[in-house]
């Protein structure tokens, strides 16, 4: 309810009526108050000119003229509802209406300066040596009049009478009828200030609605401007701009955030990176920088004198710093993939040719392991990837089952399968190795760098710790599944690839 008498429509409502009010209401003082003084002023100088035209055109013996002369005395009294007596002292020359001196009873009692006996109530309102003018008050019957009397050059007097109830019965009329029309006016105006004040507070209302939107970030809506070419249009097309500028700014300001966010975020990685890589690096390399050192200071005392032992040493060096030499590389590598770092190269190539590489790559070793390869596919298979990455991720999962394949039923088998994958458009390769299953709870730790599960993967096998969290980093960035799992005879890895 107080929002109703907040409102625009509401205060133009009453204001429309107080200036109803106010202006009938003047009306009224001035009807009361000037329209009399008007009126009484009016009469006077009417008065005066016919006194004047009367004492100017009055002959000297006016009952011996012609009628033409009393027939225009006659006009006059009646064009201005007036009454008119011309007599001397003892008798009535002229009169428009013997009802004038029966006011009186006869002319001898209406002497020049009016002693009132019949008067109760006098009003000079002009007043010369020849001529006198007064608002007077009848007791015979209570009718308010304005009396001139007035001496006339051929020795006559002149009276004319005048009757003032018509002006005070206009001006209560009129009265009545500015009331009437005041309240018609305010009923009238209420009905039009409701259609429009709602023409007006619509769009107001609407800008309002939009301009609360503005405050809650919601930059969608916007006012329909309709070519009005006014001040309303005009602020609808303001807060158009401005909405347009707001939204314009915030997502400009929410880039800016999401790009600084992003910017720490990477230096953030990088530094973590930086600890990471120190603290991994510095775990890493005790061993082998104390084997090297060790052996080193073999040679240097000659702990061995014969060449063979000094060969032992130095190989024994050499091997250590390629280990230190490839751990290195592949923990750089492996921190640009993790903190986003690298960049893949994607095309598209034959994962078939990628597999048998490897295959070949590895077959002294197989050979003298006595490993049979089971790997079917001789037709070309299209994925779409880099294919240095995924020839690592391959290499890292053939070389992990070749160092921890063990003999079931007197044989060591490696099976390379490939094969659809139940999410649509990939693919699923998988590689087996016959051997002992990896306990539950080493499942997914063998996915952190450094990891080992039992000592088969020890430093003399030549492991890092590092491939399979490779594998993990890349097929992460790939978002494509990998895993492990037991099966009867051994462990299968696999990895899923895009399809070409």
């Amino acid at each position: 309810m107080k929002n109703i008498f907040k409102s625009i429509r509401m205060k133009l409502f009453v204001t429309l009526c107080i200036v109803i009010v106010m202006v009938i209401a003047f009306f009224i003082i001035v009807n009361n108050v000037v329209l009399e003084t008007i009126y009484y002023a009016s009469k006077k100088d009417a008065s005066l000119e016919i006194y004047q035209y009367i004492n100017e055109n009055i002959p000297k013996r006016l009952e011996e003229n012609t009628d033409h002369y009393l027939a225009e005395l006659e006009k006059i009294s009646i064009n201005n509802n007036f009454e008119i007596l011309i007599g001397d002292a003892t008798e009535v020359i002229y009169a428009t209406n013997s009802n004038f001196i029966e006011e009186f009873g006869t002319l001898s009692e209406i002497p020049y300066d009016v002693t009132y006996s019949i008067f109760n109530k006098t009003d000079i309102m002009y007043a010369q040596e020849n001529v006198n003018i007064r608002k007077v008050t009848s007791k015979k019957n209570g009718i308010m009049f304005i009396l001139l009397t007035a001496n006339l050059n051929n020795g006559n007097q002149l009276y004319i009478r005048m009757p003032i109830t018509p002006i005070q019965d206009s001006v209560e009329i009129s009265n009545r009828f500015l009331y009437l029309m005041g309240l018609v006016s305010i009923i009238l105006g209420g009905i039009a200030i409701t259609f429009i004040t709602k023409k007006f507070t619509k769009p107001i209302e609407e800008l309002n609605d939009i301009a609360n939107e503005m405050s809650n970030l919601n930059f969608e809506r916007k006012y329909r401007i309709h070519d009005t070419q006014d001040e309303i249009d005009a602020l609808g097309k303001s807060i158009n701009t401005l909405s347009d500028k707001l939204e314009e700014t915030i997502n400009q300001l929410k880039a800016n955030n999401s790009e600084l966010e992003k910017n720490i975020e990477i230096q953030s990685k990088i530094d973590e990176m930086r600890k990471q890589f120190i603290s991994d690096v510095s775990h890493e390399l005790k061993t082998p920088i104390s084997l090297i050192q060790g052996y080193a200071e073999g040679l240097i005392e000659n702990v061995n004198s014969d060449e063979e032992n000094r060969k032992f040493y130095a190989e024994v060096i050499l091997d250590e710093v390629n280990k230190m030499d490839n751990l290195v590389k592949r923990l750089l590598e492996l921190m640009k993939l993790e903190y986003d770092d690298r960049k893949f190269n994607d095309r598209k190539f034959d994962i078939v040719e990628v597999i048998q590489e490897v295959i070949r790559n590895a077959s002294v070793l197989l050979h003298e392991k006595n490993i049979s390869i089971d790997f079917q596919e001789e037709s070309p298979i299209y994925v779409y990837a880099d294919d240095f990455y995924i020839e690592q991720v391959i290499n890292n999962y053939f070389t992990n089952a070749v160092k921890n394949i063990e003999a079931v039923n007197g044989k060591k088998q490696i099976k390379i399968r490939i094969k659809p994958s139940k999410e649509e458009g990939k693919l699923r390769v998988t590689i087996f190795n016959t051997g002992k299953p990896i306990e539950q709870e080493n499942l997914n730790r063998i996915w952190n760098r450094f990891y080992k599960v039992d000592e088969s993967r020890n430093r003399s096998k030549g492991g890092t710790g590092i491939g399979l969290a490779l594998v993990k980093a890349i097929m992460t960035k790939y978002q494509n599944q990998y895993g492990v799992s037991n099966k009867k005879d051994g462990v299968q890895f696999y990895f899923e690839i895009l399809s070409a």
